[in-house]
């Protein structure tokens, strides 16, 4: 894979600038991607994992997901029982410890996904809320 990059006449920008990427120009390897960061236009070929990369999403408070793979030692919550804010959820034991999972906002359960017992992976939903 080459690399070429180009020397630029301008000023250099602040080191703020965020790299803006231009058309791509085919290229014997496949597209050959032209962007401009700090005031030096550079030519790169983006990888397969760049292009079948997950999109970012915010994380939604009502959802609430394993932290850390383990099991689920104790239930506290019931379907369509409030809660409020600090309130304990579950109990989740990873790596010899008891972790207490939280409530981060007030509301209703809408769904336990889990119960005692179950062994969880990371980013495994645990719980709905309303």
């Amino acid at each position: 894979m080459k690399l070429t990059r180009k020397a630029s006449s301008e000023k250099r920008k602040a080191k703020s600038e965020k790299p803006k990427v231009v058309e791509p120009v085919e290229h014997d390897d496949g597209q050959l991607y032209a962007f401009t960061c700090e005031g030096a236009e550079y030519m790169t070929l983006f990888t397969r994992k760049f292009h079948d990369r997950k999109p970012y999403s915010p994380p939604n408070p009502k959802l609430i997901h394993a932290f850390i793979p383990g099991m689920i030692v104790k239930v506290n919550i019931k379907e369509k029982t409030k809660i409020k804010k600090g309130e304990p959820l579950l109990s989740l034991k990873a790596m010899k410890m008891n972790n207490d999972i939280l409530s981060s906002i007030d509301g209703t359960i809408k769904k336990v996904h889990v119960k005692k017992g179950d062994v969880v992976v990371k980013n495994q939903l645990l719980v709905e809320l309303k």
